[in-house]
């Protein structure tokens, strides 16, 4: 198992802040991973994700938003999204000056939704992933949360359970058609929001799986 090391750059506003995995043998390539608006850097999740990927030669920077910096529960609150974003710009850039090939961002729902914003902005990375994209809140599919998807012009892998109540598997279909750029759904079977990443009953299997999808989507 790889290990990881805490990281921290205050040059940069907002600062960055989380943990590092190298790995033992580097294929070149970085990836930047965040948490969803109840987590924090050091959820199972992100914590099984980083390891399998950083296994797999990835570098891995797993950082917690602004939001969580300031208060260690909770949500995060109207207005915070843009330092959020801005946050994520830190840790891209962070990640960018260890890397030695491309540079990955992503991460699980409201994490992974400010990821997509961010690069929609700017194209800042070569791709992205997102795990459980929160589409919509649960019982309102008419709130959709779509539209930057028709701004992304780099690949993007979706993750996202069959029982997701953020979003079914056909809204997610339908969303990602939205994207100029290629996209895959990996679907996973009997999960909700959380991927079955939670209670005694995990998907342990998982991490390694999307980070082999990962590969293959992006080569």
């Amino acid at each position: 198992m790889v290990s990881a090391e805490r990281f921290s750059d205050t040059s940069s506003d907002p600062p960055v802040h989380g943990f590092l995995h190298r790995p033992e043998s580097p294929c070149g390539d970085g990836l930047v991973l965040t948490h969803g608006a109840g987590g924090n850097a050091q959820s199972a999740l992100l914590q099984a994700m980083a390891e399998a990927f950083a296994e797999s030669g990835f570098i891995v920077l797993r950082c917690d938003l602004p939001f969580r910096q300031l208060r260690h529960f909770g949500p995060p609150r109207p207005g915070e999204a843009v330092r959020d974003r801005q946050g994520l710009k830190s840790a891209v850039a962070a990640i960018g000056k260890l890397a030695q090939v491309r540079v990955f961002v992503g991460g699980q729902s409201y994490g992974g939704r400010q990821a997509s914003m961010l690069v929609a902005e700017e194209k800042l990375t070569d791709g992205l992933v997102l795990l459980s994209y929160p589409l919509h809140p649960p019982g309102h599919p008419e709130k959709l949360r779509i539209e930057h998807l028709p701004k992304l012009q780099v690949p993007t892998l979706f993750v996202h359970g069959t029982r997701d109540p953020f979003g079914a598997i056909e809204e997610i279909e339908s969303a990602r058609k939205l994207i100029p750029a290629k996209t895959f759904l990996l679907p996973v079977e009997g999960a909700g929001h959380d991927l079955g990443f939670k209670g005694k009953a995990k998907r342990e299997d998982l991490p390694e799986l999307v980070s082999e999808k990962f590969q293959e989507f992006f080569g």
